[in-house]
């Protein structure tokens, strides 16, 4: 068969299903991205310290990854509809409670439990399993991407929307109205109804249980391997959209480059994202994490190295924008690849766990070694040795199907 024909039996993409999921995509990446915004003011009028915020923020990330594998997991067996919908209401409740914690404590429970919880249950995993359902192997990359760049997109919208909001109304009226946003999910979410037994590509599913594919999964070198990288990414990434507005300050960059700079890096994250789908289309997906993972190091290093200004600001941030989310595609897809898609929400889930891990560490570290040290440099260069030992991790992971029996109907 010619490549033409191949490429006219190939499905084209359930735009419908897609456009929903990048809208979710979004609303559920915007308002987390920006919480950086909240730090500096929300502290003056609480009288907290940066290890506080940092911490709430980290358990925000903690339980986002706790929660991924578990809402995946249900929205597997019950319908991705449901999950989505109770994302809602933890996500709202969680900003509602973080406008007006009294104290610390309440603080952790709306922005960290609640917001983490809400991220959990509306994020990437959820999303991008409901496309693999419906998308033919040949163009899941190419979704991941697409679904990866809305989520970037919810950065670039909510960097200038929050702060906005803030400035206009405060920082307390400001979550009052992201969390009203969250109640136009479930409406969103109608078209990505259904579970791992529904959609176009599952007419052909390997029999097993859930503790089979935890076994199968976590007895795979290839799968431990991309779990393990998978936890630096979300240590830097985390550490940068916690705490890169407040570094700007402390090096005395005005604070117009905060702004400017994680809408641009999340601009060019929807650019990256879009790349890295279509290129795993084509080429490694194994090498595609190696080069970005050590793209990172090599832009952090020059960034720290030379002065440090507002036009080196935009440089950086173009950089790692395009660095950004780029790893999501490349991972997403060889979880499919391994395991197929009955259980690519859990599996994902526990793959995005190991990124969370990684987000708490960068967020609460940035905090605490900022107070011990008054600089967050000793966390940036952990950030820099963490992207080689990504590239290392990575480097042999093997992008086949595990082997087994013949594939029979799904029960």
């Amino acid at each position: 068969m010619s490549d033409t024909r191949k490429a006219a039996a190939i499905p084209p993409l359930p735009w419908l299903i897609i456009a929903a999921g990048c809208a979710i995509a979004l609303l559920s990446f915007g308002p987390r991205s920006a919480m950086g915004f909240f730090q500096l003011p929300m502290l003056a009028d609480t009288g907290w310290d940066r290890t506080t915020f940092g911490l709430a923020m980290a358990i925000q990330n903690l339980f986002w990854g706790l929660g991924q594998p578990i809402f995946g997991a249900v929205a597997d067996k019950f319908g991705t509809w449901k999950v989505l919908a109770l994302s809602s209401v933890l996500y709202a409740s969680g900003l509602f409670i973080m406008s007006v914690a009294p104290s610390p404590g309440w603080f952790y429970i709306g922005g960290g439990v609640l917001v983490g919880l809400g991220i959990a249950s509306a994020s990437f995993g959820i999303v991008l399993a409901a496309f693999a359902r419906n998308v033919a192997p040949e163009r899941r990359s190419m979704a991941f991407g697409i679904g990866t760049a809305a989520g970037s997109a919810g950065m670039f919208v909510f960097a200038p929307l929050s702060q906005g909001l803030i400035d206009a109304y405060g920082w307390q009226e400001a979550l009052v109205w992201m969390a009203a946003m969250m109640f136009i999910i479930p409406f969103l979410a109608i078209p990505l109804r259904g579970n791992s037994s529904s959609g176009t590509q599952s007419s052909l599913q390997y029999k097993q249980s859930i503790g089979a594919a935890l076994r199968e999964a976590l007895g795979h070198r290839s799968y431990v391997l991309l779990v393990s990288g998978f936890f630096v990414c979300g240590f830097q990434v985390a550490f940068i959209t916690a705490h890169f507005p407040a570094y700007l300050g402390d090096i005395g960059i005005d604070s117009s480059y905060a702004v400017l700079s994680l809408a641009l890096i999340g601009f060019f994250n929807i650019i990256g994202s879009l790349t890295s789908g279509y290129i795993g289309q084509f080429y490694s997906k194994t090498m595609s994490l190696v080069w970005i993972y050590l793209g990172r190091s090599v832009a952090v290093t020059v960034f720290l190295l030379v002065p440090q200004t507002g036009t080196t600001v935009v440089i950086f941030a173009i950089v790692m924008g395009l660095l950004w989310l780029s790893t999501v595609p490349p991972t997403n897809a060889l979880v499919a690849i391994m395991f197929g898609t009955r259980y690519l929400g859990m599996l994902g889930g526990i793959v995005f766990f190991s990124h969370q891990v990684g987000s708490f560490l960068g967020v609460w570290l940035g905090g605490y070694l900022y107070d011990i040290f008054g600089s967050y440099d000793p966390v940036w260069w952990l950030g820099v040795a963490l992207g080689i030992f990504a590239a290392i991790v990575h480097w042999p992971i093997q992008e086949r199907a595990v082997e087994r029996p013949v594939l029979s109907p799904a029960e």
